[in-house]
């Protein structure tokens, strides 16, 4: 692009840290925050993603220093949703069934990352700053001229196929299927898709911003690490042009008329900013002894709600993972739980379903609704010959939560749907012997 400037893609590691970075050397203040003049003629702009009032260790917010201050636009008029939709999902009744779907097929027509969005399910109220949304996305063209944030909710990337540039107000994250980005409330970007047609998958947290979980037992080795999160370094864009900023907020598009980018953030600080993390380098913690584990300690995120023990968000991976245990069921167990389980796949096969969860499809099973391995697996697992056995080429994830999920008119009505999912399990045979 024309009059883009951007240092070497590059990041600051760590979780949730007091980063401090300039793309033009004396771009950040020496002392204070809003000098009378800001360095280089800029305009001193502070971003804050929580209360004024919130104790320290929780207060999120970093202090932009760009070339225009963030109200130069035209005023906002609403604009089609296409098949995007928020929370409260109350449309249509929620089915007690295991539901799952087949990948979105790519597009045919020239689709950037917003017009791709297709809302599946969620729960809660965008309004209230509560509950989530999934959203499915498929993309064939760069958003060079578009522009984009989300006032409803911070969002979680977890693409499946093609790289993803996600060039933010606070410079430019790159990631591509196994890696994962996160994109706070508020923050203006645009999504090139350099590898052509992309998809993958969406959530949208209405809540408490996603963190790290708490470790307890394990100690302080285990999960996910925090210096290997990456922040991306200041990067700029002076251009100007008639270019579109588009806002999502009270669950309805809308879009302006900008006549410049709004990359155009010199230098920041502070601790409110995208991030980025490598799915492979998830530390696994396991059983080795007996009984397969809950899917609690493969967490990599978590957003908690209200009700302690609870979360609003989980979000869960199935990474490849040695299996070791003895006189076990290895594969996951029948189960029904209070919390609500989306799952997708970003390549490879799970190990608890044999056909029909290919990559870029999902699952949903709710609020008990009781779900488990199918009737193949099953006979499978509970005879083979218990030896240490690694998981390989495997990436499935979980977007778990406290809350039903209810589906959209599009995720109930869609020829996506498998309509034969239950199928899977009327195989499994009676073994009770009352002897």
């Amino acid at each position: 692009m024309d009059n883009v400037v951007v240092t070497d893609l590059d990041y600051q590691t760590g979780f949730g840290n007091e980063f401090a970075t300039e793309a033009l050397a004396g771009a950040l203040p020496k002392r204070g925050n809003s000098p009378q003049k800001a360095p280089h003629g800029l305009y001193a702009e502070l971003l804050t993603g929580t209360a004024f009032t919130v104790a320290r260790e929780n207060n999120q917010r970093s202090w932009l220093y760009r070339a225009r201050p963030s109200v130069v636009h035209k005023p906002f008029e609403p604009i089609d949703c296409g098949l995007l939709r928020g929370a409260p999902f109350d449309d249509q009744p929620i089915p007690p069934n295991q539901l799952r779907w087949d990948p979105l097929p790519m597009p045919e027509a020239p689709t950037d990352f917003v017009d791709g969005l297709v809302t599946m399910m969620g729960g809660g109220d965008a309004a209230s700053g509560a509950g989530l949304a999934v959203h499915l996305y498929t993309a064939n063209t760069s958003m060079t001229d578009r522009f984009f944030y989300n006032a409803d909710g911070e969002m979680l990337f977890v693409p499946q196929q093609g790289r993803l540039i996600l060039r933010t107000e606070m410079g430019v994250i790159d990631i591509a299927p196994n890696e994962i980005a996160v994109i706070q409330c508020g923050i203006k970007f645009h999504v090139e898709v350099p590898d052509g047609m992309s998809r993958g998958y969406v959530c949208e947290n209405y809540g408490a911003a996603l963190r790290l979980p708490s470790l307890g037992p394990i100690g302080s080795n285990g999960l996910a690490n925090p210096r290997d999160f990456g922040t991306p370094v200041a990067a700029y864009e002076d251009r100007e042009g008639d270019f579109t900023l588009t806002c999502k907020m009270g669950n309805n598009l809308w879009s302006a008329k900008i006549g410049h980018s709004p990359l155009d953030v010199v230098a920041w600080h502070g601790n409110y900013a995208p991030y980025k993390y490598d799915l492979a380098d998830f530390n696994v913690i396991g059983s080795i002894s007996y009984d397969h584990p809950d899917p609690s300690i493969f967490t990599v995120l978590t957003s908690p709600s209200n009700s302690p023990g609870t979360a609003n968000i989980d979000f869960v991976i199935f990474p490849p993972r040695w299996m070791v245990a003895e006189d076990t069921y290895r594969p996951p167990w029948y189960h029904r739980n209070v919390m609500s389980e989306f799952m997708g796949l970003i390549h490879g096969e799970y190990d608890g379903r044999k056909e029909g969860f290919v990559p870029g499809g999902s699952s949903l099973h709710n609020c008990m609704v009781p779900h488990g391995n199918d009737a193949e697996v099953y006979e499978e697992a509970s005879k083979v010959k218990l030896k240490p056995q690694y998981i390989k080429d495997t990436m499935a994830f979980m977007f778990e939560t406290y809350l039903v999920y209810k589906p959209t008119k599009f995720a109930l009505e869609t020829e996506l749907m498998q309509q034969d999912y239950a199928d899977c399990w009327q195989g499994l045979k009676k073994h009770f012997q009352d002897k």
